[in-house]
């Protein structure tokens, strides 16, 4: 059973999910403002959160990116907005999955279990090491000759991907299905835009690559970099 905390302000669908959810075997709180789960959040730790964007005293956007800045608690976002660009913006600022309304209460459990899955996972506690670059998986941290890097939660996630397939060439579709949860593809500009912020960050550019290196038509690959 997991701990849920559900922020939806409307009363009928609020009750209809919190009759669903409980009798898939989860135990639910509820909060009808953002800044009251935002709290709750905080305070509870609970197992995950299902996040409605149309919040009465705060956009449910900006209310993900708050907490996003402070806690790596799971978070499905409901929205109605079903654009590649909003999905993507969504995911880009730390969602780890996303329902489309008007959505079925089978559907949300099945992105529930999803989301869950992948967080019991876990992530091994030893940091990984590719030449002057350290990744700590656990901790979310960065480093390049010692120096921390101010990554975003985006721009790290995609450096932890390629840092746990050093030397091995993955796509774009690879990519947006593994670092956005996008499966159907379709964002290689997103792709490339994070591709190179990250490449910034590492000292390099698409011209003077050192660690990300791209295989034409193929997709990209972290490596060590040659020798000066």
């Amino acid at each position: 059973m997991a701990s849920l905390l559900l922020v939806e302000d409307d009363t009928r669908i609020r009750a209809a999910l919190l009759r669903s959810l409980a009798a898939q075997g989860h135990a639910v709180t509820w909060k009808a403002s953002g800044r009251a789960g935002l709290e709750h959040a905080l305070e509870q730790r609970p197992d995950l959160v299902i996040l409605d964007l149309g919040l009465p005293d705060i956009d449910g956007a900006r209310l993900l990116r708050m907490l996003r800045a402070v806690s790596t608690v799971p978070v499905i976002v409901a929205t109605a907005r079903d654009d590649d660009e909003a999905v993507v913006d969504l995911l880009e600022h730390g969602a780890d999955d996303y329902v489309i309304k008007p959505f079925t209460a089978a559907a949300l459990g099945a992105r529930i279990h999803a989301v869950l899955r992948r967080a019991e996972a876990g992530t091994p506690d030893q940091p990984l090491v590719i030449g002057s670059l350290t990744v700590d998986r656990r901790a979310r941290t960065a480093r390049l000759d010692g120096r921390l890097l101010d990554l975003r939660p985006r721009e790290f996630e995609l450096l932890a991907f390629l840092a746990t397939r050093p030397g091995v060439v993955v796509s774009r579709r690879e990519i947006m299905a593994e670092v956005w949860h996008l499966p159907y593809g379709g964002a290689d500009k997103t792709v490339d835009v994070h591709v190179s912020w990250l490449r910034r960050k590492l000292g390099e550019s698409a011209v003077k690559p050192r660690f990300i290196q791209t295989v034409r038509n193929v997709g990209i690959k972290l490596v060590e970099p040659a020798a000066d």
